[in-house]
């Protein structure tokens, strides 16, 4: 009886997949003013709070990344330029974080792409300030002696369809809808 247990146990993660959990992250953003330039940005990070990744066999199949929005920091600026725009991004001019203090992305499809280094296109569910939308994303991903690594090509969203807007419509017309991100996350 323990061993037709223990098989059932074992098919049951063959045909679900096995769940690794994420061990170490790296989110970098991008924000632009008017003109979409260097000299026209702001860049950062935000951390992942948790999230699995989900395999089948050597196949990333899916996962879950849970983004901690309270820590996200402006890594181009210094001093009291650096806190004035965390300020900013963490209050309601931005993110909302004491309201909406985590974002998240699930996978919900991960297919092959006709690019020689970022071989996977990642597809999910991206929720920010209680909005969901569908993103897509080239992403290179590597698995080897149980650690699996999803690294994506920079890739951009659009933050009006999830509601991040600079309060002041004046100012709202400052800055760009387009904000880019590039993710690495590996787990275990």
């Amino acid at each position: 009886m323990k061993k037709i247990f223990l098989l059932a146990v074992l098919a049951g993660g063959l045909a679900f997949g096995q769940v690794k959990k994420v061990t170490g992250s790296d989110v970098q953003w991008w924000g632009y003013k008017i003109a979409k330039s260097e000299a026209s940005s702001h860049n950062g990070t935000v951390k992942v709070k948790s999230g699995e990744m989900v395999m089948k066999g050597n196949q990333l199949v899916g996962g879950t990344f849970v983004l901690d929005m309270t820590s996200i920091n402006a890594t181009d600026l210094t001093g009291e330029y650096q806190q004035k725009l965390n300020g900013h991004l963490k209050n309601g001019d931005f993110f909302e974080v004491e309201k909406f203090p985590t974002a998240a992305f699930k996978i919900t499809g991960v297919k092959k792409n006709n690019d020689k280094v970022y071989t996977s296109l990642v597809s999910g569910n991206l929720t920010v300030k209680g909005k969901t939308n569908a993103v897509s994303f080239p992403a290179k991903i590597t698995y080897a002696n149980g650690t699996v690594t999803l690294a994506s090509k920079k890739f951009t969203i659009d933050r009006q369809k999830f509601d991040v807007t600079y309060k002041s419509s004046m100012q709202d017309v400052l800055v760009k809808d387009d904000i880019d991100m590039m993710v690495k996350v590996t787990a275990k």
